[in-house]
């Protein structure tokens, strides 16, 4: 191989921080080398990046691979250890060109390898300017990074930090710079996207940031939220959900449970019925939003009951992209600590919340048959809907937006009956 190579697990921060990852390694002079940008939300996760770094190892016998991302950041000796990786760098200074003008030659010791500073001492988050995003058709764009909440299960604020927002003005520059490109979409993320302009002056909020993006950069034909804190939510954001088209009727919550006593284990900040009113507020201003959340199984302590009661929080608000993770007890959290169920009983209770889930997104998908829908054509002969519910979409450019009617579904996304391009490719 030659060139530069990225692997990214995780979450759309990831995927922006992986090009910004390669712009600053090529601004260096690196080639010849793999980056790997890891996840650590499941042990899963963490598991998947170690498999991809042994199999690129075989099959690039002479690169270099640098390993980085949160679980590279929360265990750095680890990954070191493994005689396939030839240097592990941290969540902060992956994003430096200077670290890749720093990497040692091969053969090192594992103490040498390491290049992880203490996450927790970083205070501020430099605007990253990414002209495109690679493979992907949506612009995502990074307002926050890291986290002040401390949830049990949680080990991603010892990945990310603490939480500090972009300054505004970088944040309106990057999005201009992003239309200028052809993106037709807009993702904002962030690790904890609501708490965003808490350590700015003035204390922006998040809809306050939208308002702005939309206002001063009017060529964005379609905004849209990552995952988000419902309790966090703002009158500013309640505002765009209720008067602005270009505002996409979809959020993806972060709910994780819906038993109260669980939820207060988690250490959550809200309570199942606050998820309900807040999904009824929403939908009482804008009736077709569609929510995605994610809903963990099989917390420690979870009684059969409590976990019924997830179930009944995802039917009562409708949720139609629902992700269930089974439990993964993370090293170094509280949670883990907690007395654990057996894995089969953990996997039971997934796949219990999992047919609930599929049902759920199935009547989503009924309800759409017959609709008109603006669609954003991805690269894979499949595209999105405003609500974000996938159709299959062969025939149709990448980047083009399409006004389609809905003719049915196979259970897993819509299909089309008839279309009317609206927009030329980007």
């Amino acid at each position: 191989m030659s060139g530069i190579d990225v692997i990214t697990f995780g979450c759309r921060l990831n995927t922006y921080e992986s090009e910004v990852m390669k712009a600053e390694a090529a601004k260096a002079g690196l080639n010849h080398a793999i980056l790997v940008n890891t996840c650590a939300v499941t042990g899963e996760a963490v598991k998947q990046a170690r498999q991809a770094i042994r199999r690129a190892r075989r099959e690039n016998p002479e690169a270099r691979i640098i390993v980085t991302g949160c679980a590279a950041q929360t265990d750095a000796e680890g990954f070191a250890a493994m005689p396939e990786v030839d240097v592990v760098l941290g969540n902060e200074e992956k994003l430096k060109a200077e670290s890749y003008r720093r990497l040692p030659d091969f053969g090192v010791s594992a103490e040498e390898k390491l290049r992880v500073n203490d996450i927790m001492s970083v205070t501020e988050t430099a605007p990253q300017m990414v002209a495109h995003i690679d493979g992907h058709v949506r612009g995502f764009l990074q307002v926050q990074n890291g986290c002040d909440h401390r949830c049990t299960f949680c080990i991603i604020p010892y990945g990310r930090g603490n939480s500090r927002s972009v300054p505004m003005g970088a944040v309106v520059e990057q999005a201009r710079k992003l239309v200028e490109n052809g993106y037709r979409e807009v993702v904002l993320t962030g690790v904890d996207a609501t708490s965003y302009g808490a350590d700015l002056p003035g204390r922006p909020t998040l809809g306050q940031l939208a308002k702005t993006l939309l206002k001063q950069v009017p060529e964005i034909l379609r905004l849209r939220l990552s995952s988000i804190d419902s309790i966090e939510v703002d009158k500013h954001l309640f505002d765009l959900i209720a008067d602005e088209p270009r505002f996409m009727p979809h959020l993806h919550l972060s709910l994780q449970h819906g038993d109260d006593l669980i939820l207060k284990r988690m250490k959550r900040r809200h309570s199942s019925a606050d998820a309900i009113a807040f999904a009824r507020k929403v939908r009482d201003l804008r009736p077709d939003f569609a929510f995605g959340a994610d809903m963990i199984a099989g917390f420690p302590t979870e009684t059969e009951e409590m976990a019924a009661n997830s179930a009944r929080m995802a039917e009562e608000i409708g949720i139609a992209h629902l992700h269930v993770f089974p439990y993964s007890p993370r090293p170094g959290t509280p949670a883990a600590r907690m007395p654990q169920h057996d894995r089969a009983v953990v996997k039971a209770r997934a796949s219990t919340l999992r047919a609930v889930a599929e049902r759920l997104h199935v009547a989503h998908l009924d309800r759409l048959i017959g609709t008109r829908q603006m669609l954003l054509v991805e690269r894979n002969e499949m595209a999105h809907t405003e609500d974000f519910t996938f159709v299959s979409a062969p025939g149709f450019t990448p980047g083009m937006l399409v006004e389609v009617s809905i003719g049915g579904h196979n259970g897993r996304h819509l299909t089309i009956a008839s279309a009317t391009a609206s927009s030329a490719a980007a």
